[in-house]
């Protein structure tokens, strides 16, 4: 199965009728990451900002954009595989370009995760952008 591409995952929300429903499919999202290695979850790895405990490795391969990422919440991990499907393999030259905060708010994420939680996927969005530069 391949994996959707961003403007299919706002398609796919847009489906389900309530929250409910589309904290599930998030969560689900979430289990659909690779695992990330112990080993890559260090101190410069951490992503400030967000309440739960997340971790991002980024690298640059041939021009285009990959990483891998953790948390120990089943939601911020769901906020990870939408930024997965976002932004990994781009090249960097498009990572600028991504409109993130239109799927955001697509979604309806603006409206129904906490502050906090917003807060900390924009910080996952920052720490992304500045990478790609």
């Amino acid at each position: 199965m391949t994996k959707e591409t961003l403007s299919e995952l706002v398609e796919n929300f847009a489906l389900f009728e309530d929250w409910e429903e589309r904290y599930r499919y998030l969560i689900d999202l979430g289990r659909t990451l690779p695992a990330m290695d112990e080993a890559l979850k260090t101190d410069e790895s951490f992503v400030p900002g967000c309440t739960s405990r997340v971790w991002m490795h980024p690298e640059i391969r041939d021009g285009k954009f990959h990483f891998v990422a953790d948390s120990d919440a089943h939601i911020v991990r769901g906020l990870i595989a939408i930024l997965d499907r976002a932004y990994q393999g781009q090249n960097v030259s498009e990572i600028g370009k991504i409109d993130i905060k239109g799927a955001f708010e697509k979604i309806g994420l603006d409206q129904n995760l906490s502050p906090n939680r917003r807060n900390g996927f924009f910080s996952m969005v920052e720490k992304i952008q500045s990478l790609a530069g």
